[in-house]
């Protein structure tokens, strides 16, 4: 089932995620369900939080962002694989390598997109779908996909990492994504 995305301004947005076990209500529907509405919109990312859920839970597919590389691209990630993973308890174990900018969106966020610096490899301790602990390192896009969710189940969005001036500048596209003036190919929620 397409679930709603929440938009910014909503509170869940800035709350950090709680565990869940393996018992939580449904989980294997609300995953399918995730997949679906991050799908539909078009994400190669979906965070629990964005679907009014505050638990430590997300998917990422990047699948379509590695078949959109140009050739440049391919120069600068050489070897990029695409990842499907579900994320469940995740915890950074750590971050390295350079920042490098990339130019980040979200679904909560519509049509706004800012270059972020993050670093170019992040190590995580996580389960999967099955409750399976996993500790992997991610590089290139997927770390960055990985951050960008990860942020979501700390409360974090994106544009926290904008300067004063950027932050300025698009004053006027949140306000009006908070006060439910922007138009999307699928579902939101807004904060009333």
């Amino acid at each position: 089932m397409i679930l709603p995305v929440v938009a910014y301004g909503h509170p869940v947005l800035r709350k950090i995620g709680t565990d869940i076990t393996a018992q939580y209500p449904d989980l294997t529907k609300l995953i399918a369900d995730m997949w679906d509405t991050m799908y539909n919109s078009n994400g190669v990312g979906l965070a629990a939080p964005q679907i009014n859920r505050p638990i430590r839970l997300f998917v990422i597919d990047t699948e379509q962002i590695v078949k959109d590389f140009e050739e440049e691209d391919h120069k600068k990630y050489p070897n990029e694989e695409p990842i499907k993973q579900v994320f469940i308890n995740a915890y950074k174990v750590e971050e390295t390598g350079e920042n490098w900018p990339y130019n980040e969106g979200c679904l909560s966020i519509p049509k706004v997109r800012e270059d972020v610096q993050r670093p170019r490899i992040v190590k995580l301790r996580f389960m999967d779908e099955n409750f399976v602990e996993q500790e992997r390192t991610f590089h290139g896009i997927a770390a960055r996909v990985i951050q960008h969710e990860y942020d979501h189940i700390e409360g974090k969005l994106f544009i926290d990492y904008l300067t004063p001036l950027k932050k300025r500048l698009i004053k006027k596209k949140l306000d009006d994504i908070s006060a439910g003036k922007i138009r999307t190919d699928y579902r939101m929620i807004f904060h009333k």
